[in-house]
């Protein structure tokens, strides 16, 4: 029977053990160009113990951008600076994959530079606010993106895939959850298109493979992960369908040779069990588990084979000895969400390990 505390063979990548960090958004990419800092990599390098660390999402183009202070993979000063995180994980034992996330229309054009406004698959104006330099504003309509600007902006997640690798990364993570960009093209509500980018499963499911078909092509199936959130509404998102939507997207992703599935799980346990039994290569669990944070009664999930491994969020934001602790049986540190997004060291770089 299979541990957390086992190592395993991702695609060919050794992990010390089968527990992840999932990816978080904090919003303190300070550096030129919306470039990581040195304290970046601190941040990453104290949580090396993981077996497979994904990034906070980290947008392909200037207009993937949402949220204020995240970082890029699309310039060579933040190609530069991520290779000092790389490196600073890597001297500590750790695998490190960069999450690429392009918001889409979940943004605010005070939040890009110029005359940039957000896009997404169709002029669909999501309900909520943002955080922008000036307050928070209503998201606006984003601008409908041309099937020239779509097949753009699938050439943009390739090409910041190429930039991660030169960066030192192991591998990228594509966002296809949490109501950004590709979830947006899966949605029923944020894609109302006619075209062949949308209306049918088999067209809204198609962004996503064309995304992770280019990824694959620039570095490697092997060197790729996907992440989904099937049912979830965040962001102003609503699907049909939801069980054959994912079928066929794992359907398009399956042949791809990609290293994992990541899941977002839903409050339907039945459609985890179909989604791993498709899936052919590693299933990563985010397990359902709100409003508490993911504990350690989820490694058991690992032993029963649910999943190959578990990522673990906010826990892992506040333990950074996160693999000791669990294998300890704790004690946790509680995460400051208060610190989560933007700020200095505090809440970032200052939670104590057991050692001291």
């Amino acid at each position: 029977m299979a541990t957390a505390f086992d190592s395993y063979d991702l695609a060919g990548t050794k992990l010390a053990n089968r527990i992840a960090m999932a990816p978080m958004t904090r919003s303190r990419a300070y550096g030129p160009g919306l470039s990581p800092t040195e304290l970046t990599a601190t941040y990453y390098a104290q949580r090396a113990g993981a077996g497979l660390i994904i990034t906070e999402g980290t947008q392909p183009s200037v207009v993937g951008q949402g949220y204020t202070h995240t970082p890029g993979l699309h310039s060579d000063e933040q190609v530069a600076a991520w290779r000092t995180v790389t490196d600073a994980v890597h001297a500590a034992g750790g695998v490190i994959f960069a999450q690429l996330m392009h918001a889409g229309r979940i943004g605010h054009p005070s939040t890009l530079p110029g005359d940039l406004t957000p896009v997404g698959p169709s002029a669909v104006k999501p309900a909520g606010q943002l955080f922008t330099p000036a307050g928070l504003k209503d998201f606006e309509t984003p601008k409908e993106l041309t099937p020239a600007e779509i097949e753009q902006t699938v050439a943009d997640f390739a090409d910041a895939a190429r930039n991660a690798i030169a960066a030192g990364f192991d591998g990228v993570e594509i966002h296809g959850a949490n109501g950004y960009l590709v979830h947006q093209f899966l949605s029923s509500s944020a894609n109302v298109r006619t075209d062949e980018w949308g209306g049918s499963v088999e067209n809204r499911v198609r962004f996503g493979v064309a995304v992770a078909s280019a990824v694959a092509a620039a570095i490697g199936g092997h060197r790729v992960g996907f992440r989904i959130s099937p049912a979830n509404p965040y962001n102003d998102i609503a699907e049909q369908e939801t069980d054959a939507l994912y079928q066929s997207l794992l359907d398009g992703l399956a042949p791809l040779g990609l290293a994992y599935l990541h899941l977002v799980e839903s409050d339907d346990p039945a459609l985890t069990r179909s989604l791993r039994a498709q899936w052919p290569s590693t299933f990563v669990l985010n397990p359902r588990t709100y409003p508490a944070v993911t504990g350690p009664e989820a490694l058991a999930l690992i032993e029963d084979g649910t999943a190959d491994l578990i990522s673990y969020g906010a826990l892992f934001l506040a333990n950074p000895d996160l693999p000791v602790r669990l294998a300890a049986g704790g004690p946790f540190n509680d995460p400051e969400r208060s610190s989560m997004f933007g700020g200095d060291h505090r809440g970032y770089t200052d939670y104590p390990t057991l050692a001291g």
